[in-house]
Parts: C-alpha cells; sequence; structure tokens
C-alpha cells in the first residue's frame, strides 16, 4: 500500500463530563459560515442594507437538520428497524446520518415559510434572490459538514492504493473488504466539488437572474454526488442495481436544470 492518509482515531473530545463531537462540531462550524456569508451577500442586494437571515436561519436550520435525518432514516430503514437495529439510534445524530436532500428541502420550506411572515412586516426582495444569496453559503456548510464524516470514519468509497487513499482501521470496513487497507475518500472528493462550486457561484453568479444561482447550486451539486455515489460502499437500498441516491441525485439534477432554463426565459 502506498502512503494514505489516516481516519482519526478519536471522533469526540471530552472534557470532565462534556462530551464533543466532532461530527456535531463540523457541522455547527458550517452552519455558522453559511450563515455569516449568506448575510454579507444578502446585504448587498437589499436597499437598506438590511438582512433577516440569522431570523430565517432560526428556523430553516433545526427544520432542515429534522429533514436530512429523516431523509436518512427513511433511506437506510434497516440500519435502526432492521433484525441488528436499534430504533433509539434515530436520536443519536452526531453518529452522523444527515441526507441532505431532505436537509435541504425541509429546511427550504421553513425558509421560505419564515421569509413570507418577515416580507409582510419589512421590504424585502423576492425569495429567489434571498436563496442565491445563501447558495455558496450552504456548499461551504456541505464541505465542511463532510469532515465529520471523516472523524466518524463512515461514506468511503472503493479500495484505492495511492498517495491520496484513505487509511480505514478494520472496525470500520464493511463486510467483505476487510483484507483492504486504504478506500477513496470520497467525503473529501465532495468537500472540493462542494468548495469549486461554491467558488464559482460567487465570481460568476452576478450574472445569473434571480433564482439561477441557486437552481445551478442544485444541478451542479447534484452532478458531483452522481458520480460520488457510484464509487461508495457503505450499505445503500438499490433500485434497479443502483443505490438510491444516484436516482435522486438525476432526477433532482433534471428538476433543477428546467427551473434554471425557466428562469431565463421569465426573466428574458
Amino acid at each position: 500500500m502506498l502512503i494514505a492518509f489516516p481516519t482519526p482515531t478519536q471522533s469526540a473530545l471530552e472534557i470532565g463530563p462534556l462530551t464533543i463531537h466532532y461530527y456535531a462540531l463540523c457541522i455547527i462550524t458550517g452552519i455558522a459560515i453559511a450563515i455569516w456569508l449568506g448575510d454579507k451577500r444578502f446585504r448587498e442586494q437589499t436597499v437598506n442594507g438590511q438582512s433577516v437571515v440569522s431570523e430565517v436561519a432560526i428556523t430553516a436550520v433545526p427544520v432542515g437538520i429534522i429533514g436530512g435525518r429523516l431523509y436518512h432514516v427513511i433511506s437506510s430503514p434497516s440500519a435502526y428497524f432492521g433484525a441488528n437495529g436499534n430504533p433509539l439510534d434515530v436520536l443519536k445524530i452526531w453518529q452522523g446520518g444527515l441526507g441532505i436532500w431532505g436537509a435541504i428541502s425541509l429546511g427550504l420550506f421553513g425558509a421560505y415559510m419564515r421569509y413570507r411572515t418577515l416580507q409582510k412586516r419589512i421590504d424585502l426582495p423576492s425569495f429567489a434572490v434571498f436563496v442565491d444569496a445563501l447558495a455558496p453559503g450552504i456548499l461551504f456548510a456541505q464541505a465542511i459538514g463532510r469532515f465529520g464524516n471523516w472523524f466518524n470514519g463512515e461514506l468511503f468509497g472503493r479500495p484505492l492504493d495511492t498517495w491520496w487513499a484513505l487509511d480505514v482501521p478494520s472496525k470500520y470496513r464493511p463486510f467483505g473488504f476487510s483484507e483492504f487497507e486504504s478506500f477513496h475518500p470520497t467525503f473529501l472528493y465532495e468537500a472540493i466539488w462542494c468548495t469549486l462550486v461554491a467558488t464559482l457561484l460567487i465570481v460568476f453568479g452576478k450574472r445569473l437572474k434571480a433564482g439561477q444561482v441557486f437552481a445551478a447550486y442544485v444541478f451542479a451539486y447534484c452532478v458531483g454526488r452522481f458520480f460520488i455515489e457510484l464509487i461508495r460502499i457503505d450499505s445503500a437500498n438499490t433500485i434497479a442495481g443502483l443505490r438510491v441516491n444516484v436516482w435522486v441525485s438525476v432526477i433532482v439534477a433534471l428538476g433543477s436544470a428546467l427551473i434554471f432554463a425557466r428562469g431565463s426565459r421569465k426573466n428574458a
């Protein structure tokens, strides 16, 4: 095996009776950066520089976390309700398991409901402008959040023997892969892809029309996730031999592409 970077030996920091899980810390850090960047970008879109990002986040973030957990549990029910599952593990979010599709869907719904309420008393631009401002920050949050999977020793890909491979301890290797030592660091691939897309949206997003930045974010993320899912080896439900998230990536990508194209015609 060539030199590979290791999986962390600890997934939490214990300070007296307090236990800080690195997965949770990555998620919280990502959310904080998303709110900060979204606030900065949204202020540039308002006449008086006013922002309501933090107010919307109070509703959208917890709703999004619930949505992410629900999607994960629904798409991987055997881990919690199967023969060797424990239903109470559904509550152990710090162990990983937040489906981005559920998080974005319910989080977006929560954000929309809160934003509409604020629009009744504050002069604000359209919700499309609001989500456009948030898109790059959400991508950075996803990138940071993926490092939580690294600390948990999860969501890596097929065996790989090269300098950027991830050295995975035997206790984390899936059934049938115990003889392999290093694997594709798919969490890192996704983090790099999200960072790249976020940077491109910041640089070129001003050329797009309302709603197109968010649609471009969803489309680009789905493209990257499609290829990443094809090399992941963690257990997952399949349809016609392909992981459910592969199909979801295709469907959501097509939907976001249609919305992007519709935005071009509507604002022409």
